[in-house]
């Protein structure tokens, strides 16, 4: 993966940083109210312009785990969810949060530890991450999920990310998988979905990354 570029935007109280690689500008910062991000502002965040509560809630509605905050008195550290979810973005990323072990996850990129948006199309530059090639790519699955896996299955604990090379991403722990449409679709505790964009059963892997010849490389 590629070298990281972070960008820090200091305050009396609190610092927050942008992880430029692995942002795919789905917008929750900017569209939030407020005067803590603001589109052509130089610094476009200010975190001197918003309420400590108001910067935690916003930074942690970023999806990709892009944007992380730092305060001066130790005050709001992020938390992992009680529960590990991936949810399948239509025609887009694999979007994950938990308590999540990112195999290769970048220190400078804290924020991995809850929150990723991991590439399902095949293209990325930054793989395992996503870095919106889909678009570009035209990938398109609309992100149904066909499989239930195991209803009872238990809940929490850390979720265990490994990109396999030249195949799927490996997920050991527990997780629950949602359709796009928000429908909580497949609970277990082991699962290999698919990063080459060709399986025919989506989003688990299906063995097409042989047959294609993907390189994760």
């Amino acid at each position: 993966m590629a070298k990281q570029k972070v960008f820090k935007y200091p305050g009396e109280r609190a610092t927050v940083s942008w992880h430029s690689r692995l942002c795919i500008h789905i917008g929750e910062c900017g569209r939030a109210k407020g005067d803590l991000f603001v589109g052509g502002r130089q610094p476009w965040c200010q975190p001197d312009m918003a309420a400590d509560d108001d910067i935690y809630d916003v930074v942690l509605r970023c999806p990709t785990g892009a944007l992380t905050v730092d305060y001066e008195d130790g005050s709001h550290v992020e938390i992992a969810d009680a529960e590990n979810t991936v949810h399948v973005a239509y025609n887009g990323p694999l979007f994950v949060k938990g308590d999540l072990d990112i195999d290769g996850a970048p220190q400078s990129a804290p924020g991995l530890r809850f929150r990723a948006a991991l590439c399902r199309c095949g293209k990325s530059a930054n793989k395992p991450f996503c870095d919106n090639s889909h678009e570009k790519d035209g990938f398109q699955d609309y992100g149904a999920v066909g499989e239930e896996g195991a209803e009872d299955a238990a809940r929490g604990g850390t979720l265990a990310i490994k990109p396999i090379k030249n195949g799927p991403l490996m997920l050991s722990g527990n997780v629950t998988i949602a359709a796009s449409s928000g429908r909580e679709s497949w609970h277990g505790s082991k699962v290999a979905l698919c990063r080459c964009g060709a399986s025919n059963n989506k989003p688990f892997c299906d063995g097409q990354h042989k047959q294609i010849g993907f390189e994760s490389d």
